[in-house]
Parts: C-alpha cells; structure tokens; sequence
C-alpha cells in the first residue's frame, strides 16, 4: 500500500511538472531555446495574449517551419512577421536560442545558422514578446537592445514607426513568405509608394504615377521620413500621406499589409469570429496594380478582378499569371497585320507617340519599327496621337481600341469576334478567364485549434503516447530510416556552410596569393582541408551585421548555374566577412581580352562567342529562372571567370547589397555603384533600377568582344595605349554608321582586326546588332537576356569562314 501511495505521488509530482512546463511565457532567458518538436515550449505568448511567438508551418507534412509571430485569437493564425521568411527551417531538430554570447539564432537540422541577431557584443538578458507584437532583446536593467519592429516584413503594427530604411516587401504567394515583388517604402524623394519591381521591369503605381507629388497631395519637402499607424486605425506620414480605418476608433486590432497581389490594405480583427475585414486599401481598382498579369496579360473586370491573354497567346504558367502570356507565333519584322483589340490599353512603355496625326500613318510608324508590338491611336488634347508599344505590360480595359501586331499567316477570325470582354480568353482559344487570387476574399486557409486539458487521466495517457511515439522515432532512428532522412538532409545542408575565419586564414597561408582585386575587395587562392582549390574574397565596407550578412548571403548560396561562379560558403567575424568561390582556372575575361602581351594568346572567335553566349544564359537565370531574382549591377570584363574549357562563369552578382552604398548609408537600389563605363544611363536618374542595367552592361561586353578593345574611356589598362582607346558613344555611331553604308564589307571594319578575318560573319553581325541595342539609352528599348540568349543561340552552330 505504501509503495502504491508513494508511486501514486509521484505521478501528481510528474504532471505537475508537465503543467508547469507546458505554461506559455512571454520571455525566454539568456542560455535558453524554443525547439520545433516540443510542443509543451515552443511559443512565447504576449502578457494580453494578443499575439504568440514560435515555430510556424503552412503544412505540416512538409516539415517547413518559419520563426514567425502571430496574432493569437484571428481564426487563420496571421503571421505579421518573420525572422526566416525566403529559408524555412527543418520540422526535425531545429531550434531558437538565445546564446550565451546575447544572440538570437535561429539554426536548422544539423547546427546551421539560418538567421541572428547583430547582438552579440552586447549584455543582452532575456528575449521578450511585448503586447504591442514587438519582439525585443533586453539587457537586465530593462533597456531594449534590439526589436523586430526595426526589421518589418510585410506588415506594420500599429505604433510601430515606418522610416527610410525600411520596407514592407509582398510574400511570394499567400502560402509562402519569401519576398515578392511588391513593396511599400520611402522612395528617394522621401514620398511613400508602391513598386512593382519584377524580372522584366520595374515602375511605380502608387501615388498615381501620371501626375506629380503635389498633385498627388503629397510634399517632399519634409525634414524626416517616418510614419505611424496610431490605436484608433490612422497613419500619419511626414510626406503628408494621411488615412483613416472605415471604422476609425479605440480597442480594435489592426494590421496594415502589403499583400501579395500588390495593394497596401488596412485591416482589423473581428474579435468573435477570428476573420478579418477590410477598412481602407490603397489602390481602389485592383487592376492599377502593376505587374498582376505580366507580359501580353491583361487585367479585367468580371466583376472580379481577372487576368487573360490577347489573341493568339497562352499563359506561359497558369498557376502564376505574373508570369504573362507567350505569343503561339514567332515575332518577325515583315509579313505583318493588325488586329483591333476593342477596350484594352497597357500603360507604359511607349516607344513614342506623335500628335496630329492620322491612323494610317501612325499604323505605319508601327510598321516601320521592327520593336513595336502594337499602337493605340487616340484623342489626347483635343488631337489624334499616336502611341507605338515597344512591350505589352500592365494590360487593363478602357473604352479606347489597341491595334496588335500579328504575322499575316495567323488566322485573325479569332479576334474578329472579339466584341466584348467575355472573349477576351486565355490563350486566345476558348473564352475562359482565370482568376487572379485575391488574398483579401481567401477566407479558408486553415484554422486554428485550442488543446484543452479535460482531466486527469487524459492528461496520463498523453504522456504515455509521447512516451511510445518518442520510443518508435528512436528505435528507427537507430535502424536507418529516420537516420536516413537526417543524413540525406545534413547532405544537402553542407554543400553550402559557414567557415571559420582561421580555417580560411590557414587555407590561404595567411591570405598570400592574390588573385586579383576590386571595388568590393581582394580576392585571395586557397586550398581547404578536402582539397578543394578556391578563390576567397575579402569583403570591404559591408555595412550590414550579422543577421543581414546571413540572410543575404544564404540567398547567393542556393543559386547554382553552369554560367555562375558557384559559392561553397562565408566566413562572419566580428568585422570580418569573407566568401568562398570555387577557383575558376582561366582568370577573368579582360586579361585574356585586352592583353597587349606578346606571350599571352589571342582569344579565337569561336572562344568570344561562347563566352558571349554563356554570360548571356547566366544573366537570364539571374533575371527569368533563379528563385531569388538577382540584379548584378557589374557586370563587365572583370567580372567574368573562364575556366579550362573557357567557359564563362558572372562572378560577384549580388554583392552590390552587401557593401557600403554611399556617405549617407543608403541602402535604396538607386544608390548602387557599378563601375563607370559599363553604368546604365538609369544610374544618374531617381528611376528605379530594373535588370535592364544589367543589359546595358552586357551589351558594352559583347561590343568589346567584337571590337577587342575597351569601349570606356573610363576603363584603362597599363597595357592598352590610350589613342587606342574608343568611348562606347563613338563606336556606336561609327558602327551605326558603317551598318547604314550597306555593302559587304562593314563587318570587317568593326571586328578585332588581331583575328585577321577569321571569325563567322553572322555570328558577328549577331553580336554586333545585340550589343546596339543593349546599350540604348531608352531601358524599355532594351531587350530581355531572355531573348539576347535565345537569339545568340540560335547561330551557336555556325562556323568561322575567312
């Protein structure tokens, strides 16, 4: 009996234990961690349980889990922030931490970092969820050292200050949280707006871009830049930007997000129900958004809002209608008709327009434009103007017609019936219309269920199960399936880590071979303990901690292309911040291009086209296909690796976000530095910078390719002779020139007299054509690297004839 009353009061001590434990707490000490699997400690909960901190998932068959805060009580759990939102940790084995040393540090199965905080100098106590959904790190006397309202995602709470340095970036799509591309912040004119900034373009689309700020009731004449959304649902901006929730007062929970299908919306919490309701957004007409329904799309009304091709197209991914519509006909300059596209319009992007003028003339500037996808001719003024369209983004319906250009030997009977909306279908077949997804009407993702404790008994057979599930994992564990997994995981984790600064410092021999160096540091050879030969770049001027430094460089650790200089990992501390590259044996492309050496060799034809083919493809996967799209912003010469075969491999893409912008420190992508004479005109205005930059320097490479020189008088090596050098402005009239002198033999004035006529004529010509236009000084006249690469492509068989 004894024995039975002692092993009975240990049970009560045991669950009391597990009650203790399992109590939710908004604070974690110094040392302590929030892990994945343990349900029982993986929230920290706000002392008014308005909102929780843990472990987020969408699906828990996926075993991607984001460190994430919440709102408690909404039926659909809405995350209003996220530590790790573009690298979703592992459902097994990762954990939150806040170390010894006053870091946060979230890590993934294996040990990895996967996100920090900048704290690690500082006396840092115990990480804490304020009521107002902050999460702060303090030191023992109470004083804030770090907050997540410095660093918002796509939400801003109220009393929660906006300023110059932020941004609320868009998720992907409701159900991922990696950036998309819409964004809300202070532009460099210190007005708040909205940016579509995708793969192809970038523009502004709120305030109305068609007039100016005063117009728009806002002023940049402000001192400071910084707005707040106050208790009652009002924000107030210093460019004068004021608005008010239709349901303005005390005592309701807001939340103002930039969704993912680009519109600023103000919402609050119906506390019974858990749903929330819309009270102000910024754009009425959902359709003004640009970028929804990408290239040949066209937003409409029925009456939701809705995307569709034009005639003869088809979505190119019907899941993902910022993608747009791909023609089902090969574009071409001759064999041409119009096709009147009744109550559509697409803003931007003009190649001209001309005013007084009549629909057939303008029909025949279209014509006379190999670049001109389509003209609107219409009253502007009280005159007919001509607007001629070198691309077809942001399509919406207006009362006015479009007239597409299409091949003769398309059928037009299609779009003869086209009279109203309702034909306008997708893919130009049969009149069917898919709906954009619209996050505001999504009212089903998943809801939210409460643990109740029920009793005392349920609560025994609950540990039991724990017990048993706990005794299987281990047990597999031990025979390999589960082993298996974790190996496999650990597998692909590793092929991109962390390095210690003196393991890099041994694998250089102290940093004693230098490679080469340039604007954003010394590039060191080294060997590393696995015998892998690498190039080690010394960062200068990195202007972000810790945190950042991870965030960004784990994005460039995922990219992996045959044409990209592959990344094996970073080294981050203290001030140190250092990449490792694979070693690429050939050097950069100008010491085997603009050598004057007689010992070194000249680089064949065949060689320059490969190289200008394979940068080509590297670029459009930095631009079209990578997950995380990526601007270089300097590209050139330099910059560009051969290794023993020749082929190219873009070194350096994304470090322009990771080094020091300016004497002020700011971070906006206008501020960006790449090297003069390979600059885009774009970088000496306020226009957002888009991967058309990247263009215009491609195009200044695949001259200099062609030519064999240095088309910038800016760029001058010790070797090269300056009378020898030619500024990229007079090679192109000179090249322009000698093209309208017609003949047969322009072609020979304008290639690398060196090859003395042994290259391939239409590969030339190919080149040459692509880089003029490249580098026109008008972004929307550029093409894509998407069709640079598939016409350079397209000769890549063709032979050198003298």
């Amino acid at each position: 009996m004894r024995a039975q009353i002692i092993f009975f009061l240990l049970i009560i001590c045991n669950f009391n234990l597990f009650v203790t434990s399992s109590k939710p707490s908004n604070y974690l000490p110094r040392g302590s961690s929030l892990t994945v699997e343990d349900a029982s400690s993986k929230h920290l909960v706000s002392p008014d349980k308005t909102f929780t901190c843990g472990f987020y998932t969408f699906n828990d068959t996926t075993h991607a889990y984001y460190f994430s805060i919440w709102y408690t009580n909404s039926k659909e759990k809405t995350v209003v922030w996220t530590a790790n939102r573009d690298k979703p940790v592992n459902g097994h084995g990762s954990r939150l931490t806040l170390t010894k040393h006053g870091s946060l540090v979230l890590t993934d199965r294996g040990g990895s970092i996967v996100w920090a905080t900048n704290t690690s100098s500082v006396a840092v106590d115990r990480v804490e969820l304020l009521n107002s959904g902050n999460l702060v790190l303090k030191n023992k006397s109470g004083k804030i050292l770090w907050k997540s309202f410095d660093f918002p995602t796509d939400t801003l709470l109220p009393n929660q200050f906006f300023t110059e340095n932020q941004k609320l970036i868009s998720r992907i799509s409701p159900q991922v949280f990696s950036p998309g591309y819409f964004s809300f912040y202070f532009d460099i004119e210190n007005v708040l707006k909205m940016v579509y900034d995708g793969p192809e373009f970038s523009s502004v689309y709120w305030p109305n871009p068609d007039i100016n700020i005063f117009q728009n009731g806002r002023t940049s004449y402000n001192g400071t830049t910084v707005a707040i959304l106050d208790d009652t649902g009002a924000l107030v901006s210093s460019d004068g930007l004021h608005f008010s929730a239709s349901d303005v007062g005390l005592g309701v929970k807001r939340r103002l997000t930039m969704d993912y299908d680009g519109n600023l919306r103000l919402f609050s919490l119906n506390d019974t129900s858990g749903l929330w309701t819309v009270t102000w957004q910024a754009v009425i007409q959902q359709c003004d958004v640009h970028g929804l329904c990408g290239r040949n799309g066209i937003c409409i009304y029925t009456p939701d809002p809705k995307c569709s091709c034009l005639p003869h197209h088809e979505p190119v991914n019907s899941n993902d209608w910022s993608k747009g519509c791909k023609p089902r006909f090969k574009r071409g300059c001759n064999d041409t008709q119009f096709i009147e596209i009744p109550h559509v319009d697409y803003d931007g992007f003009d190649l001209n327009f001309t005013r007084n003028i009549s629909f057939n003339d303008c029909r025949q500037i279209c014509l006379g434009d190999c670049h001109c996808e389509a003209f609107k001719h219409a009253i502007r003024e009280g005159l007919w103007t001509c607007y001629t369209k070198g691309d077809l983004f942001n399509g919406h319906m207006n009362d006015e017609s479009l007239y597409l250009r299409i091949p003769k030997r398309v059928k037009s009977s299609e779009s003869n019936n086209i009279l109203s909306v309702s034909r306008l279908a997708c893919g130009g077949g049969d009149p069917k219309i898919e709906l954009l997804p619209m996050l505001y009407n999504d009212a089903s993702t998943r809801s939210f269920k409460w643990a109740y404790l029920y009793s005392f008994g349920v609560a025994i057979g609950a540990i039991e199960v724990v017990l048993f599930v706990s005794s299987w994992c281990i047990f597999f564990r031990k025979h390999g399936t589960l082993g298996s997994l974790e190996e496999g995981y650990r597998t692909i984790s590793s092929q991109f880590r962390s390095f210690s600064y003196g393991e890099l410092k041994r694998a250089t021999e102290k940093f004693k071979q230098v490679l080469g160096e340039g604007g954003f540091g010394s590039v060191y050879k080294g060997v590393l303990s696995d015998e892998r030969v690498v190039a080690v770049k010394k960062l200068e001027k990195v202007v972000q901690g810790e945190e950042e430094f991870w965030a960004e460089v784990s994005t460039f650790g995922r990219i992996n292309h045959m044409n990209l200089a592959r990344m094996w990992g970073f080294c981050s501390e203290g001030i140190q911040r250092l990449l490792v590259y694979e070693y690429v044996e050939n050097g950069s492309l100008d010491k085997h291009l603009f050598s004057s050496s007689t010992t070194s060799t000249l680089l064949e034809w065949e060689k320059r086209y490969k190289i200008a083919l394979g940068t080509a493809k590297g670029l459009q996967y930095l631009h079209h296909e990578c997950l995380e799209w990526v601007i270089h912003c300097d590209v050139k010469p330099e910059n560009i690796l051969l290794d023993s075969d020749f082929e190219p491999k873009i070194s350096d893409f994304g470090l322009a976000k990771l080094c020091q912008r300016d004497s002020q420190g700011l971070s906006q992508l206008s501020m960006m530095r790449g090297t003069k004479g390979y600059m885009a005109p774009e970088w000496t205005t306020n226009l957002p910078l888009t991967s058309k930059v990247d263009v215009y320097s491609y195009g200044v490479v695949i001259l200099e390719l062609v030519r064999g020189l240095r088309l910038s008088s800016w760029v001058v090596d010790d070797n090269v002779k300056e009378e020898e050098m030619l500024k990229l402005k007079s090679f192109v009239r000179f090249a322009q020139g000698k093209m309208q002198d017609g003949g047969d033999s322009w072609i020979d004035d304008l290639v690398d007299s060196r090859l003395e006529g042994k290259f391939c004529r239409n590969q030339a010509v190919k080149m040459i054509e692509i880089g003029l236009l490249c580098v026109e000084d008008d972004r929307n006249k550029r093409p894509t690297m998407e069709s640079v690469a598939q016409a350079l492509a397209e000769c890549e068989d063709e032979v050198v004839t003298m």
